[in-house]
């Protein structure tokens, strides 16, 4: 464990925290720690998803959220190109029948947030059942590698020499005078660690570090599964999301060379509402059936475009997905930054999608303060 106490502690090392994390020390911290519970960076929610560097053509139902996707794309492809992969056609196509949005009002939307587009020709349109399909759109999304976001991260902290404590769980936070005390657990050594600024980044676990606070926010956690497939030949260079309601979306994941599957009904595999921060995702997560829900959702998706029927699955990741409860009716995603009511200098952040990360460094730049003296850690066996 460390010697010293840092400035500041981020806790959860997924794309955020180690984002945040280097926006601290940038900043002029000069003792910054990031604390994960994993065994490597970026091995959770930043890796377990669909990979989609959005774009907003996703929210139709959230005109904020599909906007500032907008906003955030050209950015994250500058900064972070070396990991994006736009070698792809990424087709929208939206259903005959329960969606939530017609054709019209989905190229209006498309127009609205300034989104390009163009309607399909006969050669894209062919690979959908017309019975199925009343639009199909050809767009421009992209897709980000984990793999290589991890490795990048990996060599920023240790070039910025931010210490990173792998396999540490942190087990209660609380306020102690000027400071914030984070206590955490390593193998068998439990160390305190007393810092003037704390992030909470650990997603799923974002109540549950913060338990005894007055001002939780109900978040629902579900788990999930994305599988990973070999695509149909006809869509090796193509992505396709169906539009808007209990359908799929098949699309390039650059980290494993294959593509990811979901679908609105059956990649959910449970959820449960988050308001007391008393329950474990993850150990809900250990405990929850896992087994594939493959065949279905290859099953429906083949409604849609017949070729679906040749995929071939290699394996499913299983994970937990959490979203804001006030957020379900519009499928938005905003950022959730809220500061801790256990300390003024405690913040927990939870981002819906990877370009949120923008939006969260945008706010801390108003709201925290140059690094102050620090105090040494207390380890105890």
């Amino acid at each position: 464990m460390s010697a010293l106490n840092p400035h500041c502690i981020v806790i959860g090392g997924g794309f955020f925290g180690c984002a945040i994390a280097l926006f601290l020390r940038r900043r002029g911290y000069e003792r910054v720690t990031l604390i994960e519970r994993e065994s490597t960076l970026l091995a959770r929610a930043s890796y377990c998803n669909q990979a989609r560097v959005h774009n907003g053509y996703h929210y139709p139902r959230s005109f904020l959220t599909a906007y500032r996707s907008r906003i955030n794309l050209p950015r994250f492809c500058r900064d972070y190109g070396f990991a994006v992969k736009k070698d792809f056609v990424q087709l929208y196509a939206v259903a005959a029948r329960r969606s939530k949005v017609l054709p019209s009002q989905f190229e209006r939307f498309m127009r609205d947030i300034g989104a390009t587009y163009e309607v399909a020709g006969s050669g894209y349109r062919s690979l959908f059942d017309r019975a199925h399909v009343s639009g199909v759109y050809v767009t421009e999304e992209y897709a980000f590698d984990a793999r290589r976001l991890r490795e990048h991260f990996e060599e920023e902290l240790a070039s910025a020499d931010i210490e990173v404590l792998l396999n540490t769980d942190v087990t209660r936070i609380v306020g102690d005078g000027a400071n914030v005390a984070v206590e955490a657990r390593h193998m068998d050594c439990i160390a305190r660690f007393d810092a003037p600024l704390v992030f909470n980044c650990t997603y799923a676990g974002l109540n549950r570090c913060v338990a005894q606070s007055t001002t939780l926010t109900p978040i629902k956690h579900e788990v999930t599964e994305v599988a990973l497939v070999d695509p149909p030949p006809a869509l090796a260079s193509i992505g396709v999301t169906v539009m808007d309601g209990p359908f799929f979306s098949c699309m390039p994941f650059p980290a494993e060379g294959c593509h990811s599957l979901t679908h609105v009904r059956y990649t959910p595999h449970g959820s449960f509402v988050d308001e007391d921060g008393r329950q474990d995702p993850d150990r809900v997560l250990a405990a929850a059936r896992t087994r594939s829900q493959i065949n279905y959702m290859i099953a429906d998706a083949a409604r849609f475009m017949p070729c679906m029927r040749s995929a071939r699955w290699r394996r499913s990741l299983f994970d937990i997905k959490s979203v804001l409860v006030r957020n379900e009716a519009d499928d938005g995603r905003p950022v959730l930054l809220r500061r801790e009511s256990v300390h003024p200098q405690l913040f927990s952040v939870l981002g819906g999608k990877i370009d949120n990360v923008y939006d969260v460094l945008a706010r801390l730049e108003s709201l925290i303060e140059r690094p102050v003296a620090q105090t040494a850690v207390r380890c105890a066996r």
